[in-house]
């Protein structure tokens, strides 16, 4: 989720990979940035960043569900920390990066850097949660290279396909983004500006979906430290959104419309029912109750078709939000659920 606590570089590294090739057939040097913690634990866990989300700002489960584990917290590819629009002009154009991509680059992360033959478990809460589908699809299914790589997939708050709603949802800020006086088609840059003004209208279609009506209506952003609903939407000073890059933003609400595991099943594109058919991880799958951006109804249909799967809903008027760290209670039921799965 954005946050807006200052950037914390604390143990990100970057690990550059030759002659990467996108899925639209850029090829060109990238590096990848993650931060491994606990590199002597003998099970291993992979936590993709969420869409607004940086490594260190990752609920990440070290301390709880993860304990002893050797946790890798990676960046996703257009997230500012790994290679992106704001931090690389040859990034591929035209909005093209897909989950495929973000998968390929972590996997040669985890094989030819870290030397790593297998993960005990992939965990990802948001676009962190269809990364891990994608994982689930890509790394464990018999048509994969090595079907046995991954063994357990945690899908918080996510879905196997971004469904109509949630499209349309995300053409909301989108829009709110690149209508702005200021980011001006996308030539800000050649101006030197940042567009705060297009920054903060995304920020502001964006904070609406997050949570739900139940929670607004209890008054909820208090807890988060806004005295009014117009705080929480107009905060003081720089909001989280304005830290962001426009260009990253646009290109992983792309990526993030664009989600479909069925495109990626190594046995041949199919339908994604289809694929999650092929999956043979175990795969837990928690939706939120109140989710507005991810349907808990689309969680439990994605369940039908997984050989191995665990539907746990959360409990919980957060929203979207739920899933991310913002409530402590849910993060507790959250991590406990997790550590059920791997005890297993």
């Amino acid at each position: 989720m954005p946050s807006n606590n200052p950037y914390d570089s604390t143990g990100v590294e970057h690990y550059p990979i030759k002659d990467f090739k996108f899925s639209d057939g850029t090829v060109k040097d990238i590096q990848v940035a993650y931060r491994s913690i606990n590199p002597e634990g003998k099970k291993t866990a992979l936590l993709p960043t969420c869409f607004g989300g940086l490594i260190n700002d990752t609920l990440n489960f070290k301390d709880s569900a993860l304990k002893g584990y050797h946790v890798i917290v990676v960046a996703m590819l257009g997230n500012g920390e790994s290679t992106s629009p704001s931090n690389d002009p040859s990034f591929p154009p035209n909005y093209t990066l897909r989950y495929e991509d973000q998968i390929n680059a972590q996997h040669t992360l985890l094989t030819q850097h870290l030397k790593l033959q297998s993960l005990d478990v992939v965990i990802g809460f948001s676009m962190g949660g269809q990364q891990v589908y994608y994982w689930a699809v890509m790394h464990s299914s018999p048509a994969s290279p090595n079907p046995n790589f991954l063994k357990n997939a945690v899908v918080i708050c996510s879905s196997a396909r971004t469904s109509g709603h949630n499209y349309a949802f995300l053409e909301g800020p989108i829009s709110a983004l690149e209508t702005s006086h200021d980011y001006d088609g996308g030539k800000y840059r050649e101006k030197g500006i940042k567009p705060r003004q297009g920054l903060r209208a995304f920020g502001r279609a964006y904070a609406a979906w997050l949570t739900s009506s139940a929670w607004f209506r209890l008054e909820l952003w208090r807890q988060l430290g806004a005295p009014s609903v117009q705080a929480w939407l107009h905060p003081p000073g720089e909001s989280s959104a304005e830290k962001w890059d426009a260009e990253d933003y646009l290109v992983l609400a792309r990526c993030w419309q664009a989600a479909d595991v069925g495109l990626v099943n190594p046995g041949g594109k199919s339908e994604w029912r289809d694929a999650l058919k092929e999956v043979e991880a175990r795969v837990l799958v928690m939706p939120c109750r109140t989710d507005q951006y991810f349907a808990w109804e689309d969680g439990e249909e994605e369940c039908k078709f997984l050989k191995h799967s665990r539907l746990e809903i959360i409990p919980s008027i957060w929203g979207h939000i739920a899933g991310g760290g913002a409530n402590e209670e849910d993060t507790l039921w959250t991590s406990e659920k997790i550590a059920d799965l791997l005890k297993e």
